[in-house]
């Protein structure tokens, strides 16, 4: 499975299929710096690896991923100064004051990373299930295809319950198109796999006792096909986003991301880099479930 501590990595079919997991059910998957550099380093091994054609990203546990680490504490403690802090916040602007820190932290370990593997030279399709929250989307959106088990819901919170503009890498008018992004920013809605799959972001749903033997199959399919064509393919499609808009966008709304904690920095006084209770935002912690957006249901 690999030398990991917070993924698993395997191949399948002599190679050609490569499967990575996120391996911290017990928090649901949230995305500690640990993971996302385990994550980078497996993404760029499979893509080094001329006999992958397909990676596969799951998540074991009860979810794909629960977002970002705001908890947990594997989190805190990688982030604290001391024996346990983890290599990365030293650098790349972790030793910057809170404004730049901030910006070129998020930069490298939240946006760019993520649009590094959405331009990975091997087709990807990110298998998910139960709930992938605000920056699970982010691991879901940068891969080429996303199969889903017929029980996921996706959902960025962190306009509702941190104040925030979106997560760091901006595919919401892209995957759910403008003014579903807008709805389901302001209202913290969730979409079902079905509508996922009307929107065209899904492209299958299958029972969760399945999902994992139909991802596998699916991939099968896709790895009959030569490397060079398949990432013609890619290459063509990514183009053709790029070309109306879809990189300049997410820079810029990665920009509006930062603004938007420079504002809470200030308002709290250098306290907090979201919304908390004491700036009218509700506590994260206690939020009540999320629902599933339904057209008949304000």
């Amino acid at each position: 499975m690999g030398d990991y501590r917070f993924i698993e990595y395997e191949t399948l079919d002599e190679g050609r299929v490569a499967r990575i997991a996120l391996n911290r059910p017990r928090v649901r998957n949230a995305q500690s710096r640990g993971l996302l550099v385990e994550l980078d380093d497996a993404f760029a091994r499979a893509e080094a690896d001329d006999g992958v054609r397909v990676v596969i990203l799951k998540g074991n546990g009860p979810a794909f991923s629960a977002g970002h680490d705001l908890g947990s504490r594997e989190g805190a403690e990688e982030r604290a100064p001391g024996p346990g802090q983890h290599p990365t916040f030293t650098r790349n602007g972790g030793t910057a004051g809170p404004i730049e820190m901030r910006h070129r932290q998020e930069y490298h370990y939240y946006f760019e990373n993520t649009r590094r593997w959405r331009d990975l030279r091997k087709i990807t399709i990110a298998q998910v299930h139960g709930q992938v929250l605000s920056a699970a989307l982010m691991l879901a959106w940068c891969c080429d295809l996303i199969v889903a088990a017929d029980d996921t819901t996706f959902a960025d919170v962190v306009g509702t319950r941190l104040g925030m503009c979106g997560v760091e890498y901006f595919g919401h008018p892209w995957e759910f198109g403008p003014r579903k992004a807008k709805e389901l920013l302001l209202t913290g809605d969730a979409l079902d796999a079905a509508e996922a799959h009307r929107l065209g972001m899904v492209s299958k749903v299958f029972s969760p006792e399945t999902l994992d033997g139909n991802t596998l199959e699916f991939a099968r399919r896709i790895a009959t096909m030569p490397t060079m064509p398949a990432l013609m393919i890619k290459e063509s499609v990514n183009q053709a986003q790029d070309a109306m808009g879809f990189a300049t966008a997410l820079q810029a709304c990665f920009s509006i991301h930062q603004l938007n904690h420079a504002h809470w920095t200030a308002e709290s006084g250098g306290t907090s880099i979201i919304g908390t209770p004491e700036l009218g935002l509700p506590d994260w912690r206690t939020a009540p479930p999320i629902r599933v957006a339904a057209r008949d249901k304000a």
